[in-house]
C-alpha cells in the first residue's frame, strides 16, 4: 500500500463505521439529527480553513454564504416548486457568486484590515435579508414544505458532504494550490515576487469554500423547514467556524473535523441548559483563551505532541522501529 494510500485507509474505515450507526440503531432518531448536524458544521468547518487556515485569510463573513445558499434552495423549492435536492448544486453556485462580489475587493486588503472587512459584510448581508420581506420573509422568518425524508436520509446525506469536504481539503493541501496558499500565509510579498497571483489562489479557495457552505445551507433549509435570517446570516455563525478550526487545529486536515465534532455537540448542550444559555459565548471565549495561550496548535497539535512523545519512546526502546505518522497530516 502506497504511503497516500496508509493516510486514507483511517479516514475510510471511519466514515464506513458511521455509515452504519443509522442501520445498528435506526430508532435512535434524535442521535441522528444530532450527526447530521455535526456532519454540516465539519462540512463548514473545513470550508472555512481552506482560505482561514491553508492561506491565512481570517473571514468573520462566511454566514453571508451560508444565508444565500440557504434560501436559494428555500426559494427555489417553496416558491418555484423545485425538488429540494436538486436546488443544492444551485445553492452552491449563488455562494459562489457571492464569494466572488467579497472577494474580488477585499482580498486587496490584508491581515486584521481583511478581517474587518468580512464583518460588515456579513451583517450587511443579514441587515439587507431582513429588510427583503417579501423573498426571505423578513423578521418571521420563512416557513418551508414540511414533507421532507426521514432523519437517517439525512445523516447519511450529511457524511457524504463531510466526507467529500474532507477529500477535498486533502485534496487542495498536497496540490500545487495548497503550496501557494501556505506560501501566501508564510510571506505574501515573497510568493508574489516569485510570480504566483495571490488573488487568483485566494478567491479560488474562497469560492470552493463558499460552494461547500452553500451546499450544506440547502440540506440545513430543507432539515428544518423553516429560515430566519438572524440564524442563518448569523453572526454568530461565523464566529463558530472560526472557533472550530481554532479548538481543532488551524492549517491542519484533521483539525476542523475534530473541532466541529466537539463544538456542535457542546453548543447543543450549553444552549439546551437555561442557566448556561448566558454564559456559552463566555465558555467559548474561555476555551478559546486556553487553547491560544496553551496550545495554538489546536487539538492537532495536542494529538501531535503525543505521537511525538510515543515515537520517541518506541525509538529508545526499539531503535529499529519506524516512527508513527501525525494524524493531522
Amino acid at each position: 500500500m502506497t504511503r497516500r494510500g496508509r493516510r486514507a485507509l483511517p479516514a475510510l474505515l471511519l466514515i464506513l463505521a458511521l455509515a452504519l450507526v443509522p442501520i445498528v440503531f435506526p430508532d435512535e432518531l434524535n442521535w441522528l439529527g444530532l450527526g447530521f448536524l455535526t456532519f454540516v458544521f465539519v462540512t463548514l468547518a473545513l470550508a472555512w480553513n481552506l482560505t482561514g487556515g491553508y492561506a491565512g485569510q481570517v473571514s468573520f463573513g462566511y454566514a453571508a454564504f451560508f444565508g444565500t445558499g440557504a434560501y436559494t434552495t428555500a426559494i427555489l423549492w417553496s416558491q418555484h416548486g423545485w425538488a429540494p435536492l436538486s436546488t443544492l448544486p444551485l445553492a452552491g453556485l449563488a455562494a459562489v457568486v457571492v464569494a466572488l462580489i467579497v472577494g474580488l475587493p477585499c482580498f486587496r486588503l490584508q491581515g486584521p484590515y481583511f478581517s474587518i472587512a468580512t464583518i460588515g459584510v456579513g451583517e450587511a448581508a443579514r441587515v439587507t435579508a431582513l429588510n427583503l420581506d417579501r423573498l426571505t420573509g423578513g423578521a418571521s422568518g420563512l416557513n418551508l414544505p414540511l414533507a421532507v425524508p426521514d432523519k437517517p436520509f439525512f445523516y447519511w446525506s450529511g457524511l457524504l458532504l463531510a466526507s467529500v469536504a474532507l477529500a477535498i481539503s486533502a485534496w487542495v493541501r498536497a496540490s500545487r494550490l495548497g503550496l501557494g496558499l501556505v506560501a501566501l500565509r508564510m510571506d505574501q510579498a515573497a510568493a508574489e515576487s516569485l510570480g504566483l497571483n495571490a488573488a487568483l489562489y485566494k478567491n479560488i479557495a474562497h469560492c470552493l469554500g463558499a460552494f461547500l457552505v452553500g451546499i450544506a445551507a440547502g440540506l440545513y433549509a430543507v432539515y428544518f423547514s423553516y429560515l430566519h435570517p438572524s440564524t442563518v446570516f448569523g453572526f454568530d455563525l461565523s464566529i463558530g467556524m472560526v472557533l472550530m478550526c481554532v479548538i481543532g487545529g488551524v492549517g491542519t486536515l484533521w483539525g476542523p473535523v475534530l473541532g466541529a465534532a466537539i463544538y456542535y455537540p457542546v453548543r447543543q448542550l450549553v444552549l439546551a441548559q437555561p442557566q448556561l444559555v448566558a454564559f456559552n459565548l463566555l465558555i467559548y471565549g474561555g476555551l478559546l483563551i486556553v487553547i491560544v495561550l496553551f496550545e495554538p496548535r489546536g487539538l492537532a497539535g495536542v494529538f501531535d505532541r503525543i505521537l511525538s512523545f510515543a515515537r520517541a519512546s518506541l525509538r529508545a526502546s526499539h531503535p529499529g522501529v519506524a516512527g508513527v505518522e501525525a494524524p493531522h497530516e
